[in-house]
Formats: C-alpha cells, structure tokens, sequence
C-alpha cells in the first residue's frame, strides 16, 4: 500500500511570490520522514504540495514533478481530487466534524468520495480505522456521539482514523501534535510508530526532539529572509542529521543557535 515518492526540482508560487524554491528528495516508502525549519521556510506549503492541497488558495501553483510511484501528480490530466484520495492529510489542529458523530466522522472521506458500500462493510471500516489509531477500545460503546466531545488528543486519533478510512498510500501529518498535550503526544508519536508499518508518513514539526524520537529521515528547511524563497539545506538519515549533519545552517539550527 506504501508508495515512494519522488520529488525533483519543485519550486511553489503564491501568484507571483515563490515560496518554496528547487526542492528534490526521495520519500521512501513505510518510513516516517519529517520536515523541520523554523516559521516560514516553506515546510508546511511543502508539505501540502505533495497531495496539491496548496491549490485551493487562488494564485497557487507548482512547478517541477511529484511522482507517487512513478506518476506525476501535477501531470496532464491528473485530478486533484483523486490524488488525494491516495493521500490523506492530517492538520494542526484536531478538526472532526462537529456535528456528526464519531462513526461518521470516520466514514466521511468515503462518502464525499461516493463510495457505496453495505452497512456491514461500513461498519467493519469504522472498527478497522478507529483500531489502526488506537481509538476503538476508547470509543466503540458511543459511536454515535458527536466526535467534538472527545478530548483533544482523542480528537487527534480521530482525524487520523478518518485519513486512513480512505485507504490512501502516504499519510501527510502537519504538525499534528503542537496543540496537544504530552500525554496525547506520546499516544501519536505511538501510533505514528506503527501506521508506518502499512503507510509512507510525511511529518512537519517544529519539536526537533519529536522529529529525533519519531521519523527515520529528516530534511532541514531554511529561508535566507523575509520574501526569500524557502530552501531544503539538508536531507539525510534523521540518526545522521542529528549526530552529524554535513551543513552549518543545519547544526546551527538543531543547536537551538536560531530558529
């Protein structure tokens, strides 16, 4: 299910801003690979780029290619919206539907997607989803409560059980945890350890210690100053990085020198 992807040469515009500028990398498959660089180096706008989820804002666009196993996603003729039925997001902050309740909560990408599919199947996905984010035994005996009565970290796990409920190939987490308490965050930085084992998972994060804990590669971002594009300065194994990264930019970052 885990799908490599390629990225080569992209550079991503705000009109005619460009916000994020020459970035190549090679996301591996079943792996966790965060995305850390202080405020406004273009890591989130990466981010969604990798499901064109950057295109909903008027006057966005790309240029370079995206390969999710070996199709370009910004390609001729691609939809958008079936990208992201390949490629679930999870935001900031924990966003369930407030009005519906937890079962349908999870089924929700299902149906926009206008999947049809029997009661019995429905419900088999609701159970699957809600274990794979370790929320089931939470859960199961108030499906039909409202989802926004669970607390913030439930909530989190929730969203999670919504973007695997569509079955995609890469999950894309943006900061997931930084509004969350630590108790909640070592339950996602959990799960996340497991959904690895079936899902490509991208991770933006501003907690390098997180990135250190969680992710098997890591790239730095960087942006030379206001109005500049943001940067990829290094990529490499998270343990490397870390340790002994090859570049001053980022030791003085991962140093707590800037950022």
């Amino acid at each position: 299910m885990a799908k490599q992807i390629d990225v080569e040469n992209l550079s991503i515009y705000y009109g005619a801003f460009k916000a994020v500028e020459d970035v190549s990398m090679t996301i591996e498959p079943k792996a966790v690979t965060a995305l850390i660089g202080p405020s406004g180096c273009g890591k989130s706008t990466f981010l969604r780029t990798l499901n064109r989820m950057h295109e909903v804002i008027p006057g966005a666009y790309a240029e370079g290619t995206v390969e999710i196993d070996g199709i370009n996603i910004y390609g001729e003729g691609v939809d958008p919206v079936g990208v992201r039925r390949n490629v679930g997001m999870v935001f900031q902050r924990p966003n369930p539907f407030p009005t519906m309740s937890i079962r349908e909560n999870v089924i929700a990408g299902q149906r926009l997607n206008g999947q049809k599919t029997s009661k019995s199947e429905m419900e088999d996905l609701v159970e699957q989803s809600l274990r794979g984010a370790n929320l089931w035994t939470e859960v199961k005996d108030r499906l039909d409560n409202p989802g926004s009565g669970l607390s913030g970290g439930q909530q989190q796990r929730l969203c999670i059980a919504r973007a695997i409920a569509i079955q995609p190939e890469v999950v894309l987490m943006d900061e997931p945890c930084s509004a969350l308490d630590p108790i909640s965050t070592h339950a996602i930085e959990d799960l996340i350890e497991e959904l690895k084992s079936e899902y490509t998972i991208v991770i933006v994060t501003h907690n390098m210690q997180q990135a250190a804990r969680v992710s098997d590669k890591t790239g730095f971002f960087n942006i030379e100053g206001t109005g500049k594009p943001g940067k990829l300065i290094e990529f490499d194994e998270t343990q490397t990085m870390f340790s002994n990264p090859s570049n001053k930019e980022t030791e003085d970052y991962i140093s707590g020198r800037f950022g």
